[in-house]
């Protein structure tokens, strides 16, 4: 081969896995020929040191096939060393790791990692301090950071001798002026000069306790990646090769080597992205729907959803990793312990694995004159023409009736996780790859067909060769001068110029994520843009082997899922809540499907419940009694206080609360004559939906909740409340006190009108962080039990365990139906629309976020009879709309050629319900976390009767309430009084 820079074209992918170390060589320009441009490949075991196995697979794979190494382009590497650290929780290779919060008073009831698995945390965190800092989602200091602070907590991390530091500020992703993290980490660096300091912001984005978590992880395996990135470089600089080294990421696209060693997290998935990514590539043309891939190697075996585009599918937008939450992209993989090597037992009956020779398969393993019998050995056994060892040292192994048991246990472990990874019953292409394939039948039940392809077994090798170039913008534009959609446009160019001079061919890039984030500033109204560009695999010949693209990983939203239950060996239909006396007392189960249901039934409003689920788990578990009365059951000179958060739904995600909701109580009963016998949740929807449980909690104000709410859903105003629609008093929403947390408190003790109070307490709002704990005169026993929406506790806790069994029994694709089911069936409910969100618009406006979302009909099973993301439903063909102010207001078809809506176009609008869920978890999807290509299940579920009876209902919570005069309210469906947990769980006669 000629040895010119113009000729270099070859690129090699090689994967570094716990058994075995895999590479290919390819031609980019010969992909489409027979044999897809696969030059050479080579398997060898993984060393303990891995570049010794990688000089081995590069040098073998140069002298079989005569390639010079001037010939190669680049090198991608693949790895599942750091993420297997983690998993395995290796003390040796995870660094214990300080947190700072740069967050004043907020926060202080979350505080880092107390939602990990105990011996994870035991593991990595060594010390946590809250320290001044943070901003609001305006751009105001919550308070400045405090050197000498900073400086104190450095001596305590010198004195533990911890070498690895987060700093994490609130709202530091939009922080581009006071640099607070920055800032904070020069003074770690100042003090502690051989530290490593991780800034949450390079992380991941917004969302606090998500990027928090992900920082820490990156933070506690940097020691380690360092020092094996470093060992991927010596072989191939040994063997003479001057191209570039990437290391692939999570998303199939690559990352420098400096930059991975700096963010080694956007590595954890790699190993199976490139798996999945090698196997479309070897099928590409077989096959034109999405399929499901299963990765067989050495120890263990990963299992996940590839899509038609050729790329898995994601986690939804919180994932999971080893009981971590976080919320940055990552494909939906799920790995059991079978490979090559698992380790076979026939006494006392037939097992495989988990356990395994990993990779000392070639020396311990029987077929190699080992003395270990492994699943290997058994597929040699069933099939001796398998060139694999000698076959004659495994025969009498076992007898006919062991190996024939040894079969059915790896075909049903097998065809279990295929059904666990599946969404729908319907069967589905299932593509074998990965060096232990040979151990898997070729038939598979659930499984449409078996395909196993050529080179399968370096299929991960593949992927990260053809691992393509991607590029990020994240910049602040003022929309003072340009509209949004210019500044947007604006923003791709600048992306697609990056990708293409990070050597990114111009015809092949296309965008694939796009957001955007208004920020009310002081100033004129800015926006924070997002942009993800991602360019496919063909790249020029000249890439620059000195540009190292350098990639940020955005979060992806939807929190929605969340992943957070762990549903595998707990019976769901069996379990009984704790109801005695008609007192039911909850449990951390019943609030975390009690949180499931509430954000569904926020109608993407009232702030995601996770973080104060989180905080009443907490409590829970140390000893807090939290109990629930039936409102039927209430004296009626009983005295129902409320109390909830009020504001953005944005800043929800990231300002943790302080102790605001119950400041502004306590300022409350100072001007009130009679304290609250009970509480009451002002709306069951999002956050709001468990703020009377935590309000309740013998912990605060240690008194009775009642089930049931004000609103029946979630409203952005005081005066769209049930007790408002009555009208039996001239002002029911006085007096009235508000805290930030802050220091911060207004108390206005009487008012006009409830729309007096919205509207000065509005004005406040906006000044106090768009967010603020908010506490409301109490009301008697039987004036809640004229005004209160019944049972909505009982409904989310309902709709909660429904999700939850929908995932375990793999029904995700129903899942819609089932919430409805648990709404009052298809009379009182419906699915809207299905399809992918393809465009947002917001904007901040006195602690309200306006906006629209944009939803494209699309199929959106994960299933061999429906692509992910097609146009081929024939039920959802064309664009829905979703307005929404903190809620969604109204899901209307679009018609490009109306610029005002119909009424024929109104699928479903206020008082009835219009949610929106993740079409993957089944979890609900907030207004803060539409994003572009979310794919949604829009539901309808009929209003309270307490907002349909009456004509004052439905002006105040109806289209009117929002602007929308030109508009009528048309109900979807007949509303169904929810089931009371109390009633039908009650142990007492």
């Amino acid at each position: 081969m000629s040895t010119g820079a113009a000729s270099r074209r070859l690129r090699i992918g090689i994967d570094v896995g716990g058994t075995n170390t895999d590479g290919a060589i390819i031609d980019p320009f010969q992909t489409s020929a027979p044999d897809r441009g696969v030059v050479a490949w080579h398997k060898e075991p993984t060393t303990t040191n891995p570049s010794v196995g990688i000089d081995n697979a590069i040098a073998s794979m140069l002298s079989s096939a005569a390639i010079s190494p001037e010939d190669i382009a680049s090198v991608t590497i693949g790895t599942t060393h750091f993420v297997n650290a983690v998993i395995e929780r290796d003390a040796a290779r995870l660094s214990r790791v300080a947190v700072l919060r740069l967050c004043g008073p907020f926060s202080k009831h979350t505080l880092p990692c107390v939602d990990w698995p105990a011996d994870m945390r035991d593991l990595i965190l060594g010390h946590h301090a809250l320290l001044k800092g943070g901003l609001e989602v305006d751009g105001h200091l919550i308070s400045d950071i405090n050197e000498s602070e900073i400086k104190e907590q450095c001596a305590i991390i010198q004195q533990k001798g911890i070498k690895s530091v987060v700093v994490i500020g609130i709202f530091s992703p939009i922080d581009t002026v006071e640099r607070q993290e920055e800032r904070a980490a020069e003074i770690i660096k100042a003090q502690i000069p051989d530290i490593d300091v991780v800034c949450s912001k390079e992380v991941a984005n917004l969302g606090f306790l998500e990027r928090e978590n992900a920082a820490i992880l990156n933070a506690s395996i940097l020691p380690f990646a360092r020092k094996t990135i470093r060992s991927f470089h010596q072989p191939i600089r040994r063997l003479g090769m001057k191209c570039p080294i990437f290391i692939s990421q999570n998303d199939g696209t690559v990352l420098s080597g400096d930059l991975a060693a700096r963010l080694p997290i956007r590595t954890f998935s790699s190993g199976p992205t490139n798996s999945m990514r090698g196997a479309a590539f070897l099928v590409q043309g077989e096959l034109n729907e999405a399929m499901m891939v299963v990765d067989i190697g050495g120890t263990t075996t990963d299992v996940g959803l590839l899509l038609e585009t050729g790329f898995p599918r994601q986690q939804a937008a919180y994932n999971d990793l080893s009981g971590v939450r976080m919320n940055f992209s990552c494909p939906d993989i799920k790995s059991i312990g079978l490979g090559g090597g698992s380790i076979v037992r026939t006494d006392g009956g037939v097992s495989v694995g988990p356990d395994s020779v990993g990779y000392k398969l070639t020396q311990e393993a029987v077929v190699f004159g080992g003395n270990v019998l492994t699943s290997t050995d058994c597929a040699v056994l069933a099939n001796p023409s398998l060139k694999i060892g000698d076959s004659a040292l495994v025969q009498g192994a076992l007898s006919d009736d062991q190996l024939a048991k040894v079969t059915v246990v790896i075909q049903h472990k097998l065809e279990k996780i295929i059904d666990t990874m599946k969404t729908s019953p319907q069967d589905i292409p299932v593509i074998l790859v990965g060096g232990g394939a040979v151990i898997a039948p070729d038939e598979l039940k659930g499984a449409s067909k078996v395909l196993k392809p050529k080179w399968s077994q370096v299929a991960n090798a593949i992927g990260a060769a053809i691992a393509r170039i991607s590029a990020v913008v994240d910049t602040v534009k003022s929309t003072t001068s340009k509209s949004t959609a210019e500044l947007l446009e604006e923003v791709c160019q600048e992306a697609i110029e990056k990708t293409v001079v990070a050597g990114g061919l111009r015809s092949s890039v296309s965008i694939v994520e796009k957001e955007t984030l208004p920020l009310q500033f002081e100033q004129p109204e800015t926006l924070t843009s997002q942009e993800r560009i991602l360019c496919p695999s063909h790249r020029t010949s000249q890439t620059n082997p000195w540009i190292w693209i350098t990639t940020r990983r955005k979060q992806k939203d939807k929190d929605s899922q969340r992943d957070t239950h762990t549903e595998d060996d707990f019976d769901i239909l069996a379990y009984r809540p704790q109801v005695k006396n008609r007192i039911w007392n909850v449990s951390e189960r019943d609030v975390e499907w009690i949180a499931t249901g509430a954000y569904i039934l926020g109608t993407g409003g009232g702030g995601n419940p996770y973080g104060l689920m989180i905080r009443l788990r907490t409590l829970l578990r140390n000893g807090t009694a939290v109990r629930v009365v039936n409102p039927e059951d209430l004296p009626d000179d009983a005295q129902v206080g409320c109390g909830g958060g009020a504001g953005s739904p944005t800043v929800a995600i990231e300002k943790l609360a302080g102790d605001e909701l119950l400041e502004a109580q306590h300022e409350l009963y100072k001007i009130c004559e009679k304290s609250a016998t009970h509480m009451i949740s002002v709306e069951i929807g999002g956050a709001n939906g468990l703020t009377g449980l935590l309000l309740g909690s013998s912990a605060q104000m240690d008194v009775p909740t009642v089930d049931g709410d004000w609103m029946g859903r979630a409203y952005p105003t005081k005066w769209q409340t049930t007790p408002v629609v009555f009208k039996e008093r001239e002002t029911i929403w006085s007096p009235i006190a508000l805290s930030d947390g802050n220091g911060n408190v207004i108390v206005m003790p009487k008012a006009s009108s409830d729309a007096a109070v919205e509207r000065i307490l509005r004005a406040a709002l906006s000044e106090m962080g768009s967010q603020v704990g908010g506490a409301d005169a109490p009301v008697t026993g039987v004036e809640t039990k004229r005004w209160v929406v019944k049972h909505t506790l009982s409904q989310a806790w309902r709709i909660g365990r429904a999700v939850a069994r929908a995932r375990k029994e793999n029904r995700v694709d129903n899942v819609a139906e089932t919430i409805i089911d648990e709404c009052g069936g298809p009379g009182a409910g419906k699915v809207l629309w299905k399809g992918k969100i393809v465009g947002v618009e917001r904007t901040l406006r006195n602690g309200h976020v306006y906006g629209e979302c944009l939803i494209e009909g699309a199929d959106v099973r994960d299933d061999d009879n429906g692509t992910v993301g097609d146009h081929s439903s024939a039920q959802f063909k064309g664009i829905v709309k979703i307005p929404f102010k903190n809620e969604n207001i109204a899901a209307i078809r679009v018609h490009p050629d109306r610029k005002e809506e119909r009424q024929e176009d109104v699928l479903a609008i206020v008082p009835d319900l219009v949610c929106l869920i993740d079409a993957q978890s089944g979890e609900a999807v907030g207004t803060p976390e539409y994003r572009y290509g979310l794919l949604v299940v829009v539901l309808g579920i009929a209003a309270s009767d307490r907002w349909t009876s009456s004509e004052r209902g439905i002006e105040i919570g109806g289209p009117k309430g929002f602007g929308f005069d030109h508009l009528k309210f048309e109900p979807l469906g007949k509303y169904t009084e929810p089931k009371s947990v109390i009633d039908e769980f009650n142990d007492s006669p």
